[in-house]
């Protein structure tokens, strides 16, 4: 063999040639030869996390006699993923919301970035759903969320209930908190100068406490027409307190009226069933199986009149009802318990109704602009609204006309004797009578100190 002159040499194998870095190089062939393995598994465990499937170079083809061998990570590697002990956790964060005008609650959340699945989830809640759905300017909605993430969400349902919605082992979970509240009795008195309602006001009363005392001796009293100067009332209500702060007025627990010198008194009784209603000392209902005025009018345009000119037709004609003004819209309700007899166009009255009552007797309702749910054949209740006023059919202006007919005969809706609703059960009697007592003596003393003060004066 020819000794190397030059050139490229192919001989790798000639003993004679030195090589000083061979000590290196195999080192070197060792490293690759060590960390290939575990960056061609780190590929390997990238491509499997990513959605989109790597593709082989062209020409590859693979060693199917290799065998894939399990990489476990030293522990020194593992521990620096994991939080040291003693790391601050992430803190819940708390969130006051109001309730702005068009405010929903999606809006609220998606402006504050909480959790539009954990509202999704919440409003599927049965004991829940109602109370998130119905938001009012002004309500507030209080949060506690981890990073947008809902724990809990509690709310105002009234001055009483409180709507909390938490999350549980599993799951978002409801309760109703009753909180406690403190009724506390007080007393008013007052006398008519000018109205009702100025009297009230002079006295400390509520409009709400005002209302509540007409509501109650409506039965025997038109305050709209019957009331005069002079007049006096005396009401015992409650008020409800929570914390050391006045929420609202309560029930009247008793009440009288004194008008133009008949006095009418009345207390609020509950029975053993949980029923509560308004009874006079004799033990009978307040409320009458008839309320004298089934609208809320302004004022009566025409009375009962059987010689009255008609005012369009400019002729004598019995005018065999009450009409009460009203604006357009206003509620007409059921004078009395009854069915719906008749409900549709009748000649010069527009669109009527006709109800059929106990003891033969009948009451129309007409002029409605419009009408409500019931149909006929339809049992109805006293109070529940039956149409609308309106001035359909022969009218000059929106009221209601208002008709009571025994056995057919037309009768003054306005003074004929109504039927007395059914008194206190017998079983209630003597407890109603004990309740009762100290309640009356209460309205003894208001009406004793009303007349010192009267007579007293100079």
């Amino acid at each position: 063999m020819k000794p190397y002159s030059g050139g490229i040499r192919h001989d790798y194998k000639d003993a004679s040639v030195q090589h000083p870095v061979t000590t290196k190089r195999h080192w070197s062939w060792f490293l690759v030869g060590l960390i290939s393995p575990l960056f061609a598994v780190s590929l390997f465990l990238v491509a499997e996390d990513d959605a989109t499937p790597v593709t082989p170079a062209a020409g590859y083809v693979p060693d199917r006699t290799d065998t894939p061998v399990p990489l476990t990570l030293p522990r020194a590697a593992t521990a620096e993923i994991e939080l040291a002990p003693g790391a601050p956790q992430p803190q819940d964060q708390s969130l006051r919301m109001v309730v702005g005008r068009g405010d929903s609650l999606e809006l609220l959340f998606r402006r504050h970035d909480l959790s539009l699945g954990d509202l999704s989830v919440m409003a599927r809640l049965s004991e829940a759903a109602s109370h998130l759905q119905v938001l009012r300017p002004g309500d507030e909605i209080n949060i506690s969320h981890n990073e947008g993430r809902v724990n809990s969400l509690t709310r105002e349902i009234d001055d009483i209930n409180m709507l909390q919605i938490f999350r549980g082992p599993t799951g978002f979970e409801v309760e109703i908190l009753e909180r406690d509240v403190e009724p506390r009795l007080v007393g008013a008195h007052g006398a008519i100068e000018r109205s009702l309602f100025e009297a009230a006001q002079d006295a400390g009363i509520s409009d709400r406490v005002t209302m509540s005392m007409a509501g109650i001796f409506q039965w025997d009293i038109d305050f709209i027409q019957d009331v005069r100067i002079g007049d006096e009332f005396t009401v015992i209500y409650e008020e409800l307190w929570r914390e050391g702060v006045k929420l609202r007025d309560g029930e009247i627990v008793a009440a009288e009226f004194i008008n133009q010198d008949t006095s009418f008194r009345a207390v609020r009784y509950s029975d053993g069933h949980g029923f509560s209603a308004y009874f006079t000392p004799e033990g009978r209902s307040v409320r009458k199986a008839f309320i004298r005025a089934p609208v809320d009018f302004t004022r009566i345009s025409s009375n009962f009149d059987p010689n009255r000119r008609h005012p369009v037709l400019n002729t004598i004609r019995a005018h065999r009802g009450v009409d009460y003004a009203a604006p357009t819209g206003t509620p007409i309700r059921a004078a009395g318990d009854g069915k719906v007899t008749f409900r549709g166009v009748r000649n010069g009255y527009g669109n009527a109704v006709i109800l059929q009552h106990g003891g033969n007797i009948t009451t129309l309702y007409a002029h409605m602009s419009r009408f409500a749910q019931p149909r006929i054949g339809s049992r109805v209740r006293q109070g529940q609204t039956i149409g609308f006023v309106g001035m359909s059919g022969l009218a000059t202006g929106p009221h209601l006309h208002y008709e009571y007919r025994i056995s057919g005969i037309h009768r003054n809706p306005r003074t004929v004797p109504l039927p007395p609703a059914d008194p206190i059960p017998s079983e209630y009697r003597d407890d109603f009578r004990t309740a009762a007592a100290p309640l009356w003596r209460q309205l003894d003393v208001y009406r004793r100190a009303r007349f010192a003060a009267t007579t007293s004066t100079p």
